[in-house]
């Protein structure tokens, strides 16, 4: 009784309509949607040449960490992660298409992250959402989804590169696309069929199969001891981030988790049904502040920014209310650090069908473009298209701003180009022209 009263004092249970055990409930759902990304995530910062164990237990960590802070500070029931946009966006154009060390590029994260803890300490974090059209956001998300769709697909083997067609579809007859298909196809059914863990038993029975066709993959038991951090904690390389050539991409990392997170506080606590009709929730400046502190920590120890999970409604979907919910979540995350093992045996494949599924989601925001205008829908679409197609998420970001402010000019409707939207194309036009 003395336990169910101080959690009742901590998290207001009776004020929240809510009970300890249906908060339990609700925090276990959400951590197995999105236990996945302890999985992923060391397959995607792995490609970028970090170790897949150190990074296993890094994500834990720092996943556990801003949940659990998230759960007592704002007392929401929203649970944090390493981002899926940035650590794709990380790994293969920064560290593999530029060239840059991990270390840098992990670096360049850690500058948008401090960005977007400056614009939240300045409360000049909404201001700048609401600054940017709607167009250019839902752009922007969408343009995030194919971008990580198609390296699931390359993945999986199911699309590879062509030098007459630039792509092209992969050997079907090669047991690994089969199987990275099938793993996309149980998340797909199992998501339409409203259960909520369909990405980890995805991962799980390919893994498994992986385990039997697969001569490459080993098995390297399942409980341990943590490894050392050593090879990944404190080798970020921060001040040599510090490089104007990075400036573009830097700025790309802060637009991103600026959006993807701020939009993912408003849907869940809309979805909790404890926001009003303009966003605003109780708490919502302790939300931001743990939210952005968490990313600049994310980064620093290499894990990729962190940023609020939507796999939180899935929680909310069976009754999670308040912050308990989040700090069941975070010391799931805790115990997981003991399974790094596992993290080793997973092979790439296995997590491609996350990815798409991730794209979709993602790209099912285009849904609110207005597509009869076509000021709207240009910038939309090529913010979208540009991504995948240059490999660049900051590539897309600045076509898109660009063609917004040329369709809004050149068809007299420039009094709807704000500052901040003009300002940035500015910027993205002198990269351009100075550094290419």
């Amino acid at each position: 009784m003395e336990n169910q009263s101080f959690l009742q004092k901590l998290f207001k249970l009776n004020q929240k309509n809510t009970t300890a055990k249906t908060e339990i409930i609700a925090g276990i759902t959400t951590f197995f949607t999105m236990v996945y990304i302890v999985f992923v995530n060391p397959s995607v910062l792995g490609d970028a040449g970090m170790d897949k164990q150190v990074v296993f237990v890094t994500t834990c960590l720092i996943a556990a960490f801003g949940t659990i802070a998230m759960g007592l500070f704002s007392n929401l029931p929203i649970a944090l992660a390493p981002a899926m946009g940035l650590n794709a966006f990380f790994a293969y154009v920064v560290v593999g298409k530029l060239g840059y060390s991990w270390e840098v590029g992990m670096g360049a994260i850690f500058w948008g992250s401090v960005g977007l803890f400056i614009l939240t300490l300045f409360q000049i974090r909404y201001w700048l959402m609401a600054s940017i059209p709607l167009s250019l956001r839902v752009g922007i998300g969408a343009g995030i989804g194919f971008f990580i769709s198609l390296i699931g697909f390359k993945n999986m083997g199911l699309v590879v590169a062509n030098p007459a067609t630039l792509v092209a579809l992969g050997e079907l007859h090669n047991p690994q696309v089969l199987m990275g298909i099938l793993g996309f196809f149980i998340i797909v059914v199992l998501a339409a069929r409203n259960i909520y863990s369909g990405v980890l038993i995805s991962i799980a029975v390919v893994t498994t199969l992986a385990l039997i066709f697969d001569e490459s993959v080993v098995f390297h038991g399942v409980i341990s001891m943590p490894p050392s951090l050593a090879p990944v904690v404190g080798k970020v390389d921060i001040m040599g981030a510090l490089d104007t050539a990075l400036l573009g991409i830097i700025f790309s990392f802060l637009l991103v988790n600026l959006f993807d997170s701020s939009g993912t506080l408003l849907g869940v606590t809309d979805k909790a049904g404890i926001s009003d009709e303009k966003g605003r929730f109780p708490k919502m400046k302790q939300a931001l502040y743990v939210d952005s502190v968490s990313a600049v920590a994310g980064s620093y120890i290499g894990t990729s920014a962190i940023s609020t999970y939507i796999e939180s409604g899935a929680g909310v979907s069976v009754g999670g209310r308040t912050g308990m919910t989040a700090v069941v979540v975070g010391m799931l995350f805790l115990l997981t650090i003991f399974f790094s093992p596992l993290a080793s045996v997973v092979p790439a494949y296995a997590t491609a069908g996350a990815l798409v599924y991730v794209g979709i989601l993602m790209a099912s925001s285009l849904i609110r473009v207005q597509w009869e205008d076509l000021t709207e829908a240009t910038p939309a679409f090529i913010t979208a298209a540009m991504m995948p197609f240059t490999y660049s998420i900051t590539e897309g970001i600045a076509f898109g701003f660009i063609s917004y402010c040329v369709m809004k000019v050149c068809t007299g409707r420039w009094k709807e180009v704000n500052a901040p939207v003009f300002v940035v194309s500015l910027l993205f036009i002198a990269k351009f022209v100075w550094v290419g």
